[in-house]
């Protein structure tokens, strides 16, 4: 039987990237036995590759000019994207969204490709209380972007999906906490 593209990205994070047996600190200032480093499945070849091209295939439903999201989770994930949907004959710029606006140069606090007025998609490799990323989206929409989608690797299940869509926004992500335990 043929993995799925889904199948192979869940085989790279199982190896790579989860870690279970012992306490730690997440962002959101909970303590879990139970973690997730993504950044090391998406800044895999395998698993920047399968990140990308899973994503490219949810944004088909969504009109999108422009993909986004805080560095230094969003990233790898944005870049992937981009590079993959120049590929497939329809490029997405990516931009990424400092955690805190310059002080020196043009004083920006989304960097890259952000065209004006754009619809755009917003990305995290996991989301645990959605904080982070509302703040992200705050300062998108403060610059005259549209967020109309928000996506994540892993979904820890801990509030983050409720907030985002008390929020009004729509949220997806490939896998959930209980995917991959």
């Amino acid at each position: 039987m043929t993995m799925t593209m889904r199948d192979q990205l869940k085989e790279v994070l199982l190896k790579k990237s989860v870690i279970t047996g012992r306490e730690f600190k997440l962002s959101s200032g909970k303590i879990s036995n139970f973690y997730v480093d993504a950044r090391i499945t998406t800044l895999d070849p395998a698993g920047a590759y399968f990140c990308g091209k899973i994503f490219l295939e949810m944004l088909k439903d969504f009109p999108v000019d422009a993909v986004g999201g805080y560095s230094i989770g969003a990233d790898p994930i944005v870049s992937s994207i981009a590079v993959l949907s120049y590929q497939e004959g329809k490029p997405i710029p990516a931009f990424i969204i400092r955690k805190e606006e310059k002080t020196h140069g043009t004083g920006k606090v989304i960097e890259g490709n952000f065209p004006e007025n754009a619809n755009v998609a917003i990305f995290d490799d996991v989301v645990t209380s959605g904080g982070s990323i509302l703040k992200g989206a705050a300062q998108v929409e403060k610059q005259g972007g549209k967020v109309v989608v928000i996506m994540s690797v892993i979904d820890r299940e801990e509030g983050g999906r409720e907030e985002l869509e008390a929020a009004g926004y729509k949220f997806l992500s490939i896998f959930k906490k209980k995917d991959l335990l």
